[in-house]
């Protein structure tokens, strides 16, 4: 009976859990501040290439 005290696999993925929404939330985060500097930045090469 003790041993199941010891189990820490559900918390273990809760926190993986957190883990992975805490870096979507980064991602998105910095792709929608950064997205229209880099469409100005990819613009200018595919200018700059003649396209």
């Amino acid at each position: 009976m003790r041993y199941h005290l010891k189990d820490e696999k559900g918390a273990s993925a809760v926190e993986y859990g957190v883990m992975v929404a805490l870096i979507a939330t980064a991602i998105v985060a910095t792709v929608g501040l950064l997205g229209a500097q880099l469409n100005t930045v990819f613009q200018g090469i595919v200018t700059t290439l003649g396209g």
